[in-house]
């Protein structure tokens, strides 16, 4: 018997006819879940690449906007200073920026190395051998 939407009826089927059906239902389990995660990993890569292209585009303005600024700083110190002393403490304000930003930079990547997950994967390993050998 089936029901209005076209299922069947389960509730007359023997436990045997239930048991043999597991396999073909897990299967079809598992291909749908598959199928979901390819859905899925498609959206996602797909809103990434269009989220990687706005933000390559928001660092090219950027990009252009800081020599811009630099400009403006300048022809604004100008009005008290020479033009060359106000371009030369623009510069040294940059490099003292850039100097900066390069510090905080190579104290991040000095964190990479530590909590490495393959160093305490290894020491797992290391202490269960050393279970094993007592």
């Amino acid at each position: 018997m089936t029901t209005p939407r076209g299922f069947r009826d389960l509730n007359d089927e023997s436990l045997f006819t239930l048991v043999g059906e597991l396999p073909q239902l897990i299967r079809n389990l598992i291909v749908a879940e598959l199928n979901a995660v390819k859905t899925w990993l498609g959206s996602l890569a797909k809103n990434a690449g269009f989220g990687a292209v706005w933000v390559i585009a928001a660092l090219f303005v950027l990009f252009w906007s800081i020599p811009v600024f630099a400009a403006f700083v300048i022809a604004g110190l100008s009005s008290w200073w020479p033009v060359w002393l106000s371009a030369l403490v623009v510069f040294g304000a940059m490099l003292v920026i850039t100097a900066v930003l390069a510090l905080l930079g190579f104290l991040r990547f000095r964190r990479i190395g530590k909590g490495n997950p393959v160093s305490s994967i290894a020491a797992d390993v290391r202490a269960v051998k050393e279970a094993a050998d007592d």
